[in-house]
């Protein structure tokens, strides 16, 4: 309907009584009628589309069925007007005389006939037939008004019934429907959070969105969308599967245009029979999250009076919110703490996957035998432990084959349930022994939960990219899941490490006697593999490292000595010959890198 079409204007006995009825159903009536007047106006502006100009058989076909969709939805809207107009009625006695049609009907027909005026009276300035046929118009609706006055006024009073309400309208046969909507291959997964109030939907959706990348959609926001798309005065007034067609559109549209988007999320699951359709067409593509809480956690995390929370509740009630739970895919009792929620949500969100990792001996990572045995013997050890443990890799240098004797650490990873760590200390402590000062141990402990809840350090998502790129392992339990590390995660993990590296490396560099050079060179070498990650630089030892670094935009070449010299240098004992151009080195990266971050 155009903006300057006229409001519907209910006759006085009519709007008298409506306005005696309590806030919840008159407020209810007024937006139904208004939305019903609505669609009518689009009804009208859409027959006039498809009468008046010259339009393709494929045009022709779009406006008829917007004009099936409109009827359709001013359907519905009559219906739930007669819910509450019914309510008017005086039951009286069951041998008074029926009327033929609904109140609703009669004010449907009221709508239609103000629209018809209003569009009379505009072509009474050039069409003479029109002229004369207005002041017909203004008859029949003042016939019209009176006569529907006259029937509240009977129905009231109880000197006349009303039929039945519901109109049993069919738009389109159901053997010959249209092809049903599927999901794009674009769209790959999709988290609906439902709940009642203050359960956590849009605290949950913003922590997914921030920590995974996720899209976050408003559902009544793309409803909206779609009605607008296809001309819907009111889409809540649609049946669940068609709201479910209109919803799953949007989301393949929005998909198809954002190709590198890998989940979405949409909030509030308000109603429990859209959201059986929309997984019914989605299937596991998409997951159901209910957020579970108490009453009284609720009422205290809002802040707000506990009426006000129990009338919030009300209403979501009466179109089935707390009847999502049993349609969820997970159902997570919200009343803990944040860690525990944020854990099921990550491993929600991003779900680890088993992992086929490589499994190798300690003596074939070019490691010096003694050191090998002793590796081995540790590694026996925590096998023993049984499921406890789940997996033990050494990384860094001996992953990549690049250990040097008296110069790099065994940098050891274990994956143990907690209650398994006392043990694995005790076998680290024999390790240890077992080395014998021939190398400095390194150990990282976690346990699985941290790892499938995403709690990584960037470090510890690094090595388990590497892991999962192939590098090696001593011990690996059957069936083990772990996190799925991407590139892009890598390069926001950097994001995040470099500043602490740099500022580690300026305090070294403030100290930099021989004692400091393997730090300090360490720390270079980390600095920029960071920085080349950033860059989208995926080189590995720190030789091809530091050569990759210098070749950054306006950064001078690193001029160090290899790692074979700097890693001699340091065994014997004359780290003061290559410390210099060490410290020149970390003195040019972090000009350039001050100078990159200026203001």
């Amino acid at each position: 309907m155009t903006q300057k079409s006229p409001p519907l204007v209910l006759p006085p006995s009519l709007s008298r009584t409506v306005a005696a009825l309590p806030d919840k159903d008159r407020n209810r009536l007024d937006d139904t009628i208004t939305r019903l007047h609505t669609v009518n106006g689009r009804l009208w502006d859409t027959e006039d589309r498809v009468r008046g100009a010259l339009l393709s058989a494929a045009q022709v076909a779009d406006c008829k069925r917007e004009i099936d969709q409109l009827n359709a939805e001013r359907n519905l809207l009559a219906e739930r007007a007669d819910e509450v107009l019914g309510s008017l009625a005086d039951a009286g006695r069951a041998d008074v005389p029926l009327h033929t049609e609904t109140l609703a009907s009669v004010i449907d027909r009221l709508s239609v006939l103000t629209l018809r005026i209003w569009h009379s009276e505009r072509a009474a300035t050039r069409d003479e037939l029109a002229r004369r046929r207005v002041s017909a118009l203004h008859g029949q609706r003042e016939h019209l008004c009176a006569a529907l006055d006259a029937l509240v006024s009977d129905v009231v009073a109880g000197r006349r019934r009303l039929p039945v309400p519901a109109r049993f309208k069919l738009y389109g046969r159901d053997d010959a429907a249209p092809a049903e909507i599927k999901p794009s291959r674009r769209l790959r997964r999709v988290l609906a959070f439902g709940g009642l109030s203050e359960c956590g939907k849009s605290t949950s959706a913003e922590f997914v969105q921030r920590t995974c990348g996720a899209q976050r959609f408003k559902i009544g926001f793309l409803l909206r969308q779609a009605a607008h798309r296809e001309g819907l005065a009111d889409p809540y007034a649609l049946s669940a599967r068609r709201q479910a067609e209109l919803l799953l559109g949007e989301l393949n549209r929005f998909a198809d245009a954002h190709v590198d988007t890998e989940l979405f999320t949409i909030e509030s699951v308000h109603d429990d029979a859209s959201i059986a359709e929309i997984k019914r067409l989605m299937g596991d593509a998409l997951q159901i999250v209910y957020l579970d809480a108490s009453f009284a956690v609720r009422v205290e995390r809002s802040g707000t009076p506990a009426q006000a929370v129990a009338a919030k509740d009300e209403i979501k009630m009466s179109r089935g919110a707390h009847q999502v739970a049993a349609l969820a895919d997970h159902v997570i009792d919200n009343t803990g703490s944040i860690a525990a929620l944020r854990a099921q949500l990550r491993r929600i969100a991003a779900p680890p996957a088993s992992t086929s990792l490589r499994a190798a001996t300690p003596y074939g990572l070019g490691l010096p035998a003694a050191i090998a045995s002793a590796t081995a013997d540790f590694t026996d050890a925590v096998r023993a432990y049984g499921p406890g443990v789940r997996l033990a890799a050494l990384t860094g240098s001996p992953g990549e084959g690049s250990w040097i004797a008296g110069w790099s650490d065994l940098d050891l990873l274990v994956i143990a349930e907690h209650e398994a760590i006392g043990r694995v200390h005790e076998a680290l402590e024999q390790y240890r022994i077992a080395l014998g000062g021939a190398a400095s141990l390194g150990p990282t402990l976690v346990t699985p939960g941290e790892l499938t809840a995403r709690r990584l350090t960037p470090r510890l998502a690094f090595v388990l990219h590497q892991l999962q790129q192939g590098s090696p392992v001593l011990h690996a339990a059957p069936s083990l899941e772990l996190p799925t590390i991407s590139r892009g995660e890598l390069v926001f993990a950097a994001v995040r490490e470099l500043p602490q590296v740099i500022l580690t490396m300026r305090r070294l560099r403030a100290d930099a006697g021989p004692t400091a050079l393997r730090q300090l060179y360490k720390h270079l070498v980390l600095a920029c593999r960071l920085l080349l990650r950033e860059h989208n630089q995926w080189e590995s030892g720190p030789d091809r490292i530091l050569a990759a670094a210098s070749r950054m935009p306006g950064l001078t070449a690193l001029a160090t000595p290899s790692l074979a010299e700097i890693s001699s240098a340091w065994r014997d004992g004359e780290a003061e010959l290559v410390l210099k151009p060490v410290t020149v080195a970390v003195d040019q990266l972090l000009t350039w890198y001050a100078a990159q971050l200026a203001a």
